[in-house]
């Protein structure tokens, strides 16, 4: 069950990404706001302290494992792992068994790797608590999903989480050229050579995953021919070709969806459209359901824009309806002109605002009746008792404004609704105070 050895099988040609791997904290790329050496891992393992069960949530490709590697050798205890896709209950028992028999026989301790832990359930993750709570095991727990919203709270008091961080382009150009050249292990003896601009494209195409930039390496090469000097030339279009289409993260259901979603509002309403149709192609080429962005931003163009520009929702609704009408891929134009033209247009928050004071005064005060004026006299009776008696017809004043209470006694007065000086509103905000005014001089 170890991943790094796996004597019962023939010995394969390794990937690039794995023959690579660092075998000392010296050569691992990344992390240092995690593995300096002034950092607490560290000091914990320069000391030979026991190591505490931890949960590496990161990004794919940002040293996850290779960093549970590390701590086995620094530790020189028993690495034993698997992944939470393939593995299940007995799985884990069998590991218990063995790490249990280790620590009888010859008092070696276990470090569990568990990759994508998160995929387990939370039945199997509470299989692991007696035996971190004992300590016959280390756990160390890769995620690339928040922890708090994947890993049961019981397993996680009892881990420490570092938060690993997608490499930066230099990073894995590091990475990249490292590998190119080493002949050991890398691909040194093949003489590799870049095109202007290809060794860009292949660090930028990895999004921060150094694997993913490593196995495209090894793709070119391998269908790069060597030329006459034994050197191998990899061009732009080489890798292009071996690429196929850019890797795009994005997960539809889980933190990446809200994170992007809460990106893309925000920019919008932050007036930035750029930002905006950026945000939007994250969503849209990652597969996430076009008709789940007109509704937020239908909802976007009443909260944010409202009466500083009432045509916003008309606009909303549009690019929902053409969604509907049109679908993928051509949907994108409709919902970009949307976005454009919401993050462009003046912003008051005002209705939101004035809805939210009502309904704090619907939940906290008296839900007083209805005055009678405004109440409709549908029977005889009902007439006898005052409903509709006193009510001001507003078409038959001057300017359909006529000086009468709708609301209930214990609300006289009450202002919600506060227009702001900017787009339309502030028009609104002119008719409100002109017709306040024939109330008050009594018009």
């Amino acid at each position: 069950m170890d991943l790094f050895q796996n004597k019962s099988q023939p010995q394969q040609p390794a990937p690039l990404a794995d023959r690579i791997r660092p075998r000392t904290f010296g050569e691992f790329v990344g992390q240092g706001e995690i593995i300096s050496e002034d950092k607490p891992l560290r000091k914990i393992l320069s000391a030979k302290q026991t190591v505490p069960s931890m949960i590496f949530w990161g990004p794919p490709g940002s040293g996850k494992t290779t960093l549970a590697f590390l701590i086995s050798s620094a530790t020189n205890c028993d690495l034993v792992s698997f992944s939470a896709v393939t593995s299940g209950i007995k799985d884990i028992k069998n590991v218990m068994e063995r790490a249990t028999a280790n620590r009888s026989i010859s008092g070696k301790a276990t470090i569990l790797f568990v990759d994508e832990i998160h995929r387990f359930n939370r039945a199997q993750q509470d299989a692991f608590l007696p035996y971190v709570e004992k300590g016959v095991i280390t756990l160390i727990g890769a995620t690339t999903e928040n922890p708090s919203f994947e890993v049961n709270s019981a397993l996680l008091s009892r881990c420490r989480v570092f938060v690993l961080k997608s490499l930066t382009a230099e990073e894995v150009m590091l990475i990249v050229e490292r590998a190119a050249k080493d002949v050991e292990r890398g691909l040194g003896k093949q003489n590799i050579k870049f095109e202007d601009g290809a060794m860009d494209f292949l660090v930028n195409i990895s999004n921060g995953d150094a694997r993913i930039s490593l196995n495209l390496l090894e793709l070119a090469a391998s269908a790069t021919k060597p030329d006459e000097s034994n050197s191998r030339f990899i061009t732009f279009k080489t890798l292009k070709d071996s690429a196929q289409r850019r890797i795009k993260f994005y997960d539809k259901d889980r933190e990446e969806h809200y994170s992007i979603i809460s990106a893309f509002i925000k920019s919008i309403r932050g007036s930035n459209p750029d930002a905006g149709l950026y945000w939007l192609a994250r969503m849209l080429e990652g597969g996430e359901d076009p008709l789940f962005i007109a509704r937020r931003l239908v909802i976007l163009a009443s909260e944010d824009v409202g009466n500083a520009d009432p045509y916003a929702l008309v606009v909303a609704v549009a690019a929902k309806d053409a969604v509907d009408f049109v679908g993928m891929p051509e949907t994108f134009l409709a919902l970009a002109q949307a976005v454009t033209y919401l993050a462009t247009a003046p912003k008051s928050n005002a209705s939101y605002m004035a809805y939210e004071l009502a309904k704090k005064d619907v939940e906290e005060t008296e839900n007083a009746p209805v005055p009678l004026h405004l109440r409709n006299p549908v029977t005889d009776l009902m007439g006898k008792i005052g409903y509709g008696k006193g009510y001001k017809y507003s078409h038959d004043y001057p300017d359909a404004v006529e000086n009468q209470e709708y609301l209930p006694e214990n609300l006289r007065g009450k202002k919600y609704y506060h227009p702001k000086d900017i787009g339309y509103e502030k028009e609104i905000k002119k008719r409100m105070e002109e017709r306040e005014k024939k109330h008050r001089d009594g018009k």
